[in-house]
């Protein structure tokens, strides 16, 4: 980010003085509603309208250079037709920011407000955005009525949703806001802009993002990996990565989501955290916002229950959600053992109900004792919090007795949000325990405190200049087949399979001579070989060979490979695709026939390092055929590694030139790992 952009969004969220462009007095009318937040705030106010010569008691100025002093920001609460003249006065005024509320329809109207921003240096919130609210220095540039005054506290909110925004302000949570903006379709100024700021903000203890679409991924991801350095845990929430979601984002703002691959190796590279919902979200930011952290070398979730069912519900959504439960501790079992009635088992998650008598002290007593267990990373009550008709407040006293008396994290696990009292809410929340509201969100929350923080990658790949000018020479070139595939990838340090072309049957024969008995014969003419019976095995001899190249050549044409036979062994996909916005990603899948069929990949961001490109592996849910099934031996893990991370290199140094480039198979065995098939796809100039 150049220091010019980043003063000018200095510039915007510190502004001191606003002009309101299209103020106006009729009640309900969105002019209206700007002098209302504009008075809530403490920027200095200056209306601009000319069919006003004052509105109350304010002075309405007839355009923005009559005003009698320059400002800092400018809201354009203008219909489209007048929104790039104004913006043009807002520039020639030297204003260094603008806040556009409409949707600037069309792309010819979108494209000249970013070049007229862009001359100017102006940093411009929108289009079609809410605006914002630095809860810091007091100031409002909003065009809808938000809650005033806003909570205060640490979180940093940037989201692309408008009703998002006002839902998040007015959820009523355990968390305030130290920044909040609504940006809308982000034409100038982006969330890697606010990212910026934000993490240079010492305020700022929690990020918390809702994109549908990553832009300047470069700076966003360096900004992320900043707050990772910093400790800033960052939460992310994405949408529009399905097909159908994809499509609705284009729709709505033109531009292209991320879709969940993309999303899901984008923040494995930079440690944000990714949550799936509303609800996950505002969970986790309210459990991370406590500030309780866990002890190092804890891991895993401990909770308390007043339900044997929903104990096992509990247990059930941990399990589809890959949360684990803390392993107890002895002593910790036998602490719980003595307080809990006959009858019931000391473990977690732990079902303490019995007679109902003592409520306080027992359940007191079994949370410090979970609490207190070295390995337990966050410890839950889970209770459902309804109001109590007898006016009993065991549950609460006994999470208020266990948090004063610990620094580790508590919580309250809540299973049906409507159902909560929410005066025993408020008295917990005062006193710093989170309530989450929702069993599967809560316990997603837990898993990702359980977690941080979480890996971030520092790999830094040694870039072979030469080689890869040599193959991006040779990329441009046309008439790319299987065997000058496999050449690119043997430079890359991927062991391959002896491959050679032929087109006739004499090619065919001497080619299999070269290679040695027994040949795989495969077409040249399809993509998806298999699918049309383009791939013969363990070809034998010459006799053999002429037959069935007579035949393939019939049905498929004459180009074919002639490669040398792999060991048997457990077939592995690897590859690099190019997604539209995080760039190339690493796939490791299940590979052969059933790499479409089974979709069991893992991605990542390139590089990655030796440790990730095992964690990938390992992610599979076939990897236990890697350490040999029912009798099969295991294969060599660390060969298979390193071709991950040829993959990787290959990515770091082609992957601008590629949209795609697959080995599948490639055959891992005892003896190593083999490529015995390879897929090319050139990216177009």
């Amino acid at each position: 980010m150049t220091d010019s952009r980043r003063a000018a969004v200095a510039a915007m969220l510190g502004a001191r003085s606003v002009a309101l462009v299209g103020a106006s007095p009729r009640p309900g009318s969105f002019g209206e509603r700007m002098i209302v937040e504009a008075r809530r705030s403490s920027a200095r106010m200056h209306l601009v309208n000319p069919r006003y010569d004052a509105i109350g008691d304010i002075a309405c100025a007839p355009s923005l250079a009559a005003l009698d002093e320059p400002v800092d920001l400018v809201l354009l609460g203008v219909p489209d037709v007048a929104l790039l003249d104004e913006l043009k006065a807002a520039a020639a005024v030297g204003a260094r920011s603008a806040v556009i509320f409409g949707s600037a329809h069309g792309a010819a109207l979108r494209d000249a407000v970013a070049a007229t921003a862009a001359e100017a240096g102006m940093s411009v919130c929108g289009a079609g955005c809410m605006g914002f609210v630095n809860n810091a220095t007091g100031l409002r540039a909003l065009g809808y009525l938000e809650p005033d005054p806003l909570p205060p506290g640490g979180v940093s909110l940037v989201t692309h949703s408008g009703s998002a925004f006002s839902t998040i302000l007015r959820a009523g949570r355990g968390f305030g806001f130290r920044l909040a903006v609504s940006s809308g379709q982000e034409l100038v100024t982006d969330t890697a802009d606010y990212l910026d700021y934000v993490v240079e903000d010492p305020g700022t203890t929690l990020i918390a993002l809702l994109l549908e679409t990553p832009r300047s991924v470069g700076r966003l991801r360096a900004g992320l990996h900043r707050a990772a350095q910093k400790g800033i845990p960052v939460v992310i929430l994405p949408v529009g990565h399905s097909p159908r979601g994809r499509a609705m984002v284009a729709a709505h703002s033109g531009a292209l989501a991320g879709d969940a691959a993309g999303w899901q190796a984008f923040c494995a590279d930079t440690g944000a955290i990714r949550v799936s919902d509303m609800a996950e979200f505002t969970d986790t930011i309210e459990l991370f916002e406590a500030g309780r952290r866990r002890r190092p070398g804890s891991h895993g979730i401990a909770t308390v229950h007043d339900s044997g069912a929903e104990r096992a519900l509990c247990a059930d959504i941990a399990h589809e959600l890959a949360v684990d439960f803390a392993e107890l501790a002895a002593p910790t079992v036998a602490a719980i053992g003595d307080l809990l009635d006959d009858g019931l088992t000391p473990g977690n998650p732990l079902d303490v109900w019995g007679t109902g008598a003592d409520t306080r002290e027992l359940f007191g007593g079994c949370l410090r004792a979970l609490v207190d267990d070295a390995g337990v990373a966050v410890t839950a009550l889970a209770v459902d919090l309804v109001t109590e008709f007898d006016d009993d407040t065991a549950y609460a006293d006994a999470a208020l007795d266990v948090a004063a008396g610990s620094e580790a994290p508590v919580a309250l696990l809540t299973s049906v949000p409507s159902a909560i009292d929410q005066s025993t809410a408020k008295r917990l929340r005062d006193n710093g325990i989170p309530v989450l509201e929702g069993t599967r969100s809560g316990i997603a929350a837990l898993g990702h405190l359980a977690r941080w923080p979480l890996p971030v990658s520092t790999v830094v790949p040694e870039i072979d200049g030469e080689r890869a000018a040599r193959w991006r020479a040779r990329l441009a070139e046309p008439g790319w087949d299987a065997p000058t595939a496999f050449a690119l990838l043997a430079d890359y340090g991927i062991p391959v399979a002896q491959s050679r072309t032929a087109h006739d049957v004499n090619q065919a024969l001497a080619a299999a001579e070269a290679v040695g008995y027994p040949v795989a014969l495969k077409t040249l003419g399809s993509e998806h070989k298999s699918d049309v019976g383009g791939v013969i095995l363990n070809v034998a001899d010459r006799e053999s060979l002429s037959l069935a190249y007579e035949d393939m050549a019939g049905r498929l044409g004459p180009g074919v490979s002639i490669d040398a036979m792999a060991p048997a062994g457990v077939e592995i996909s690897l590859g690099v695709v190019r997604d539209d916005n995080f760039g190339p990603l690493i796939v490791v899948a299940a590979g052969g026939t059933l790499v479409e069929l089974l979709a069991d990949r893992a991605v990542a961001c390139a590089p990655v390092s030796r440790e990730a490109a095992v964690t990938l592996l390992r992610s599979l849910h076939t990897a236990p055929l890697l350490d040999g099934w029912r009798g099969a031996p295991p294969v060599d893990i660390d060969t298979l590694a390193d071709a991950i991370i040829g993959f990787s290199q290959l990515a770091s140094e082609l992957g601008e030139n590629l949209d795609a480039v697959e080995a599948n198979p490639i055959i891992a065995s005892p003896t190593g790992v083999v490529a015995v098939d390879a897929l090319m796809l050139v990216r177009k100039p």
